[in-house]
């Protein structure tokens, strides 16, 4: 598998975007393109139109840093946009920032111990590993109860973005549902970048253009943006209405994982709702404090 198709539809999708108003260029009045030429972008990023479409054809091997900035600067990335484009170059040159996962089939690591005890540690949020697919791969019991719906289904491990697009439950737990879904695609969408060699990572993706209308759109959209942190609302069916605070860590001892907490504002009605989560959680048999639920 290359990932000179993503390269193609990332570059012309950016391109689009763009207005020749936007880009400080004549709009002109015969124009058989949305967005800019191709010529264009090639004239603000002083390269031949020759090479840039090249570019936008997949071929990203061999190109210099200064020539990928350039390019950057004409379509207008963003700074996670442009670590995007980056990580598509790096694929390409088999140096991406990743390693690339281990065939289906092999003996894969669990998580190290310790990071099972940092998770029961966490008391009074919801804490859990996800891979770049967002399989969850370990979870305290806060966050068992938390994602209630997540942990009943019948795949293991976990996976967010499927729960995310195929379960209706979704739609209720998520009040602002077109949001979370948008962050969801935005993640997947740069694991693509980093490993796109990730058999699991097509596989998922193929199943949810096939099944979701809502995932095939977002996916086909082409948007990265970074997340590290924010505030999202939750609907939970036991205790209702939450409005929490979420970091979401790399861990590096474990490449390509990340740790996610959710935290409610000391003193506030979430707060409360979250402690009587964690109340309801200790009598229900949700497994040990911090379970780890994959191996990989």
């Amino acid at each position: 598998m290359n990932n000179h198709d993503e390269v193609r539809e990332f570059l012309t999708s950016r391109r689009a975007r763009i207005t020749p108003e936007q880009a400080g260029l004549p709009a002109g009045t015969r124009r058989r393109v949305t967005g800019l030429r191709r010529s264009e972008v090639a004239a603000l990023a002083d390269v031949s139109v020759e090479y840039y479409a090249k570019l936008e054809r997949g071929s990203l091997a061999g190109v210099s840093p200064a020539v990928l900035e350039a390019v950057a600067r004409a379509l207008q990335l963003d700074e996670a946009e442009r670590a995007h484009l980056l990580h598509l170059a790096q694929a390409q040159e088999g140096s991406g920032p990743l390693p690339r996962p281990r065939a289906r089939g092999g003996r894969q690591r669990i998580l190290h111990e310790s990071l099972q005890w940092t998770l029961g540690a966490v008391t009074a949020g919801p804490a859990f590993v996800t891979n770049g697919r967002l399989d969850v791969l370990a979870a305290n019991q806060l966050a068992r109860a938390f994602y209630g719906d997540l942990f009943d289904g019948d795949l293991r491990p976990p996976n967010i973005a499927r729960y995310q697009f195929l379960d209706p439950a979704a739609r209720v737990f998520y009040p602002d549902w077109d949001l979370a879904a948008d962050m969801t695609v935005d993640v997947l969408r740069t694991e693509a970048g980093r490993n796109p060699h990730d058999k699991g990572l097509h596989d998922l993706v193929g199943e949810l253009s096939t099944r979701s209308d809502a995932f095939r759109t977002r996916w086909g959209a082409h948007n990265v943006t970074r997340h590290g942190t924010g505030t999202k609302r939750f609907h939970h069916s036991v205790v209702g209405d939450l409005t929490l605070a979420w970091e979401y860590l790399t861990l590096a001892a474990e490449p390509g994982h990340t740790l996610t907490v959710y935290t409610a504002e000391p003193g506030s009605p979430s707060e409360e709702r979250l402690r009587l989560l964690a109340s309801w959680a200790a009598t229900q048999d949700t497994g040990s404090a911090a379970q780890p639920l994959s191996r990989g």
